[in-house]
């Protein structure tokens, strides 16, 4: 979005800066601050919340902001922004209310919390930057209903690879070319990554060791497809994708079914492919024309060709998809309506009745991705709702989890946001016959 820059110094210019909430100041959100603070014009961080107060003012510090406010209340917080000030606060609340603020950042990446701000921030007529795969591919599309319900945008994020794999996807299909793939490259998978294999490489990159097994064991990488999947309609050529191994991201045009990307579009990925970590995109123009230029600009012979972006910059990105959303009511990337991929739960090993499940990045489970209808036909247990349920049975490594499975903890906000979108978008005339997802669904 090259026209960004230039909105953004208008604002600037007019001392009306574009004012930000950030609910979250670990690794990304503390990258964010930083990078609007320092690097982005007619834009401020006016407000920063996290649980621990401490860090929320380590990254206003480390942004060379020191002036700001510790608040508790909404008037308070909104009276710092009215007076051009900043402001850090441990309740989220007080964000998701403000007046002043035009935009909230999620950059928690947990599913029950973020869902809450986020319900919170869109009732109260905010627009919404998911830094939250997670949330997204759990409960997006009834979000982007009460989004829409609300005037407000709710998206996805420039810079994290669903967001770069639609501004790819928007330019090819901009240039004439009918996008039939979207891909993300990928360095490793391995779904029985644990906290323990990976804590070395969390503590050299400064990271938490259960995000970090979520990158390693695919379900992050699933997440993010079902992200891709909902906005886009393309579904999964099969469960967990086919995700071959290749050298180059140009191999990739001919490793999938020609049919299935014909026939509505797919979601995959490429692994140990270069340049990573990036996304590709196969698209399709038979025009025998385009296709002698395509030639001549060394881009291959056609019908189908690979177009891809060698990196992704989450919190160097993020500030234009909160610009999109203020100044151009401009989604990056959010669901189009119905769910078309979820990211089901399997047993990472053998598992005992009465076991805990401890969520996304944990010891017990890994996700991957399936198209809806299949999930919600065989009652699948999302991903998104695993972490607390407690096993009503053994399980055998690798075992796909029902909601029959599981007893899922009550009184949490997603699984009744959840239910709303299966209601909304009528999943359940297909799930008439399966018994734990009735029960999960109240249905008498």
């Amino acid at each position: 979005m090259i026209i960004v820059d230039n909105a953004l110094k208008e604002r600037e210019r007019s001392n009306n800066p574009v004012r930000v909430g950030i609910i979250g100041a670990g690794y990304m959100g503390r990258g964010t601050v930083l990078t609007i603070e320092r690097s982005v014009p007619g834009m401020k961080v006016a407000a920063l919340y996290n649980r621990t107060l401490s860090k929320a003012k380590r990254a206003f510090s480390q942004a060379g902001v020191d002036n700001y406010r510790e608040v508790s209340a909404t008037h308070e917080l909104d009276q710092v922004i009215a007076e051009g000030g900043y402001a850090v606060t441990d309740n989220p609340n007080a964000l998701c209310r403000a007046e002043n603020l035009d935009v909230i950042i999620e950059a928690t990446g947990q599913i029950e919390f973020g869902a809450q701000v986020t319900v919170e921030a869109i009732n109260h007529q905010k627009h919404v930057v998911l830094m939250n795969a997670e949330l997204d591919a759990t409960v997006g599309p009834i979000l982007k209903k009460y989004a829409d319900d609300n005037g407000v945008i709710i998206t996805n994020a420039d810079g994290d690879q669903p967001g770069v794999l639609m501004n790819l996807m928007r330019f090819v299909k901009t240039i004439g070319y009918d996008p039939v793939l979207a891909g993300n490259i990928k360095g490793l998978e391995d779904p029985y990554r644990t906290p323990e294999t990976q804590k070395e490489f969390a503590r050299k990159h400064k990271q938490k060791p259960r995000m970090v097994t979520s990158f390693a064991d695919g379900t992050k990488l699933s997440m993010e497809m079902a992200v891709v999947a909902n906005a886009t309609g393309f579904k999964a050529g099969k469960r967990g994708m086919y995700g071959p191994e290749c050298e180059h991201a140009t191999d990739a045009i001919d490793l999938f079914p020609m049919d299935q990307m014909m026939n509505g579009g797919l979601v995959d990925y490429i692994l140990g492919a270069e340049p990573g970590p990036g996304v590709f995109v196969l698209a399709y123009n038979d025009n025998p024309i385009q296709q002698d230029y395509m030639s001549y600009f060394k881009m291959g012979d056609g019908p189908l060709y690979v177009f891809y972006v060698p990196y992704h910059l989450p919190h160097l990105e993020v500030p234009i998809t909160a610009a999109r959303a203020v100044l151009f009511n401009d989604a990056t990337i959010a669901p189009k309506g119905e769910a078309v991929c979820d990211v089901i739960t399997l047993a990472k090993k053998d598992l005992k009745a009465g076991d805990m499940l401890d969520g996304i990045g944990g010891f017990t489970t890994y996700g991957t991705l399936e198209n809806s209808d299949i999930v919600n036909t065989e009652a699948f247990l999302p991903m998104g709702l695993s972490e607390g349920c407690v096993l009503k049975n053994d399980v055998p490594k690798d075992h796909a989890l029902t909601y029959q499975d599981v007893t899922i903890p009550k009184g949490r906000l997603v699984d009744q946001i959840r239910r709303e979108q299966m209601q909304y978008f009528d999943f359940t005339k297909i799930s008439n016959s399966t018994v734990g997802l009735n029960q999960h669904l109240n249905i008498k």
